[in-house]
């Protein structure tokens, strides 16, 4: 299975506009960063996790031609407000796209893309198919066993994704004891990290270091970083030896 990091960012993106902080004005490519998803092939799937802003391009820059489904961790705009731009899956394939969400979400989704759903849509508008999923119910998608597992962030609950022995976290700042207890035998952890000061609805820097602690990957990547974290190279160099910061175009591969 191999993972690409299509963003990394935060909901602000970095640069941030209108900041002239020293991670902004790098010029080192890896501290530019676009709002977080990931990519993942798994031989026989193509799949995203969320769909934010910037997807087009980070589709674009990727060169990915195909895409079999969509799992969505939560519904606030830097995850799923790229959602339109699935477009050319659609019409490429002649079938609708899957789109894997909690009940909460697809009311959000729909509230937001009405024309998505219309009975009659307008040519040329985008048609998805929503699957409902449940916490701690594991679905397919195709070949690919996925257990969608909650954590919150703040008080909203959103899902983490495991797909075999990857984890994959996202704007997490709690991880329920349930949740904690799926997350065993991992070989690759994704987890968010946003700022060094702590925040209400996101892991800092050390409390990303803790739960990595926990749960004990043979490596883990930071992602959802915040330019309020630092440059890139220096933050790299201060943590743990299987612990790396996470950056947009990195790929790695995972065992199945």
């Amino acid at each position: 299975m191999k993972i690409t990091f299509l963003g990394t960012g935060t909901s602000q993106g970095i640069p941030v506009i209108g900041c002239q902080c020293a991670v902004c004005r790098s010029n080192d490519l890896k501290d530019n960063r676009t709002r977080t998803s990931i990519f993942i092939d798994t031989g026989n799937e193509h799949i995203v996790i969320d769909v934010g802003p910037d997807f087009r391009q980070q589709m674009l820059r990727e060169k990915i031609l195909k895409l079999d489904g969509v799992l969505i961790t939560h519904e606030h705009n830097d995850h799923v407000i790229g959602l339109d731009d699935i477009r050319p899956y659609y019409f490429q394939s002649g079938s609708e796209i899957s789109f894997y969400m909690s009940k909460r979400v697809i009311f959000e989704i729909k509230q937001r893309f009405p024309y998505v759903f219309a009975a009659n849509p307008y040519p040329g508008a985008p048609r998805i198919n929503i699957m409902e999923i449940r916490p701690y119910q594991e679905f397919q998608l195709g070949s690919s066993q996925i257990i969608p597992l909650p954590v919150m962030h703040g008080q909203l609950e959103v899902l983490a994704f495991k797909l075999n022995r990857f984890l994959y976290i996202t704007d997490a700042s709690f991880i329920p004891d349930e949740s904690l207890s799926y997350m065993t035998d991992i070989d690759i952890m994704v987890i968010n990290a946003l700022r060094h000061k702590p925040h209400y609805s996101h892991f800092t820097l050390n409390e990303a270091l803790e739960k990595i602690e926990i749960i004990r990957p043979q490596t883990a990547y930071l992602t959802h970083i915040s330019h309020l974290l630092g440059i890139h190279e220096k933050t790299s160099s201060q943590l743990p030896k299987n612990v790396f910061l996470a950056y947009d175009g990195l790929k790695i591969d995972v065992k199945n």
